[in-house]
């Protein structure tokens, strides 16, 4: 007998909202995703890719004040979805990934300019939530 193993079982998994409008308008609007974020504030995506545009130019500050944006917009939205604080927020899930691309890009940002411990409670949140993601993501 495991003595460890949760006997309640694991929660459901978490499944975001999808928001057409906004996926549709990153997917037209490629060049210029912080109009998207403007008009869209809680739309995850947009903010992750601003995150990854930003420190992929070098900018790890502003990579991280996005990131954190769509990471704080993504748990909103988690929460009013029934989320717990803890469970799968599955990456297969399409809407779930703009948060699940924030979450990674805070921690990724947040280890390039010496936040130790913030990377890597991102780091573990990000493989608690979906090992897919973090797979995918950290590559």
């Amino acid at each position: 007998m495991d003595l460890h193993k949760n006997l309640l079982g694991e929660p459901p998994a978490t499944h975001l909202p999808d928001l057409p409008e906004a996926r549709e308008a990153l997917a037209a609007s490629a060049d210029d995703p912080a109009a998207v974020a403007a008009r869209f504030p809680v739309y995850s995506a947009a903010w992750a890719e601003l995150a990854e545009r930003a420190f992929a130019d070098g900018d790890p500050v502003a990579a991280y004040a996005y990131a954190r944006t769509g990471y704080h917009r993504g748990l909103d939205q988690l929460r009013r979805a029934g989320w717990k604080g803890h469970g799968p927020i599955p990456w297969d899930h399409e809407p779930n990934r703009g948060f699940l691309r924030s979450l990674h890009m805070l921690a990724t940002a947040a280890k390039d300019i010496g936040e130790t411990d913030e990377a890597e409670r991102c780091a573990t949140f990000l493989r608690d939530s979906s090992a897919a993601a973090a797979d995918e993501l950290e590559g």
